[in-house]
């Protein structure tokens, strides 16, 4: 292929960076990545495991010279959240990334990256194809739908793996390296809809430009749920008119902050023109309330002629009420330690499909008690309403350790390349370093990265000088391990 990042190196972690790009990667779609991953250890001869998920496994022996050191983990995932602008014609199951190359930085065009977690996979490869570097037995760990509840990681046979030192590479600040993590689940709502056809005037409204994020890393700084903001509105047309409810959709992952809502109401002749007046002077007054922090904000009213599926009135007043009334953002953050975010909540989706209404939340916490409580209240707010709960993706927090040569190793190897320190830190969002922890007594865990912004959105890019000094601090840390 003709590679787009050039100057930079070493190159080879450019072009495997490049290479993985052009595969279709989303949660649940990695067979493709997967079997490019297995075609790439037999190529190079070297131990390699793929399981029913799709995880691979490559084992690469030690340098000359470090038979005797402990076996290393490195780990990071194959998949990546797929998330694109309105109106961009890109499949997911079946294109590339579009890569975009300039100033420095590579992006996406019009979609996300990728960045999270290819860069990890992209570094691995390096290190497995480079024969000259020092270093200790290498076990290098893929997983799968990690975007979608750390299934890959969960149902990967623990067994195959020896080390007692792991290396997660999903951390995204370049300097900071990340001790400890939440917990999560996925959080489902739902409930029975009945549809009916009705002709009038239709009311359609669409929230877009928000920034979004993803709901662990950026869920503190205060970014707006268009969700949320959506249902405001439509709320307010529904309690001030007798419009109907025909469509409410936003979001795609319960782990990113919706950025695009629409909706669409069924009004009569004689309350579309009240209907419309409230719903324009509410997404005034939402540009007056956002564009300081979402300068990309707009909503968008319309109204045409037409004839549409409405659901009841019940179902529409339980179906918006809810998530008007549904916890969301920050809930709890530890004063002591700079405010960090304790616990949190995000509304990811909101659908109002065919025969039901569905609504998925993102929880996290890094206390258990804390967790308990948000899903204490997310129960009561389906009971009060009528929805059925189901859990799924649940996965363990990551305790801070007191000891650890790898975070050890990894600030004195900073220091000393670098000449400033390495940030240690507690992380919002789930790592998968919890399950290996819980799975493998004794282990040593960190996570590191290099720089990606606007993870989870089509924002995202990737600094290539950030990319580059991550690969030589990755290197120098395993050229220490081989040698302690």
């Amino acid at each position: 292929m003709t590679y787009k990042i050039t100057g930079y190196q070493p190159e080879r972690l450019f072009h495997f960076f490049e290479e993985i790009s052009a595969i279709p990667r989303g949660s649940s779609n990695e067979k493709g990545i997967s079997d490019y991953l297995v075609e790439f250890a037999k190529a190079r001869g070297l131990w390699c495991h793929q399981d029913e998920l799709y995880n691979v496994v490559i084992k690469k022996p030690a340098s000359a010279g470090a038979e005797d050191k402990p076996a290393v983990m490195l780990q990071g995932h194959l998949d990546m959240v797929c998330e694109k602008l309105a109106g961009v014609a890109h499949d997911f199951e079946k294109d590339g990334i579009d890569l975009i190359v300039q100033d420095g930085v590579v992006t996406a065009n019009g979609t996300t990256l990728g960045g999270d977690n290819g860069a990890a996979v992209a570094l691995m490869m390096t290190v497995l194809d480079d024969d000259s570097l020092t270093h200790p037995a290498l076990e290098c760990v893929f997983t799968t739908q990690e975007e979608t509840g750390l299934t890959g990681a969960s149902g990967l046979d623990k067994s195959l793996i020896s080390a007692r030192t792991m290396i997660n590479l999903d951390s995204e600040e370049e300097g900071i390296a990340t001790v400890s993590c939440a917990g999560g689940m996925r959080f489902t709502m739902t409930r029975p809809v009945t549809r009916r056809s009705v002709s009038g005037k239709l009311l359609r409204v669409s929230v877009a430009g928000l920034l979004g994020g993803h709901s662990g890393t950026d869920i503190d700084k205060e970014r707006q749920n268009g969700i949320i903001l959506l249902a405001r509105l439509v709320n307010r047309v529904l309690h001030s008119t007798q419009a109907q409810l025909a469509l409410f959709q936003g979001g795609s992952k319960d782990n990113a902050i919706p950025r695009e809502v629409e909706a669409v109401l069924v009004c009569s002749p004689a309350e579309i023109e009240k209907a419309e007046s409230i719903a324009r002077s509410l997404a005034a007054d939402f540009a007056d309330e956002l564009l300081p922090f979402e300068p990309d904000f707009t909503c968008a009213v319309s109204v045409s002629d037409g004839t549409a599926e409405v659901v009841s009135e019940a179902d529409a007043r339980a179906f918006i009420s809810a998530i008007c009334l549904a916890p969301n953002g920050v809930r709890r953050r530890n004063i002591k330690q700079d405010g960090f975010v304790v616990t949190s909540l995000n509304l990811g989706v909101a659908r109002l499909g065919d025969t039901d209404a569905v609504l998925v939340f993102a929880p996290r916490s890094s206390v258990a008690s804390l967790q308990e409580d948000t899903k204490d209240r997310l129960y009561l707010l389906a009971e009060t309403f009528g929805f059925d709960c189901a859990i799924s993706g649940a996965y363990p927090g990551w305790s801070f350790a007191e000891h650890s040569p790898i975070r050890d190793t990894f600030v004195a190897s900073y220091h000393d390349l670098f000449g400033t320190e390495l940030k240690i830190e507690a992380l919002h969002a789930g790592l998968e370093c919890g399950l290996f922890s819980d799975a493998l007594p004794g282990l040593d865990a960190i996570a590191v990265g290099p720089t990606i912004r606007g993870c989870h959105t089509p924002d995202e890019y990737l600094p290539l000088d950030s990319f580059a000094r991550f690969y030589t601090l990755l290197t120098d840390v395993l050229a220490r391990l081989a040698k302690r």
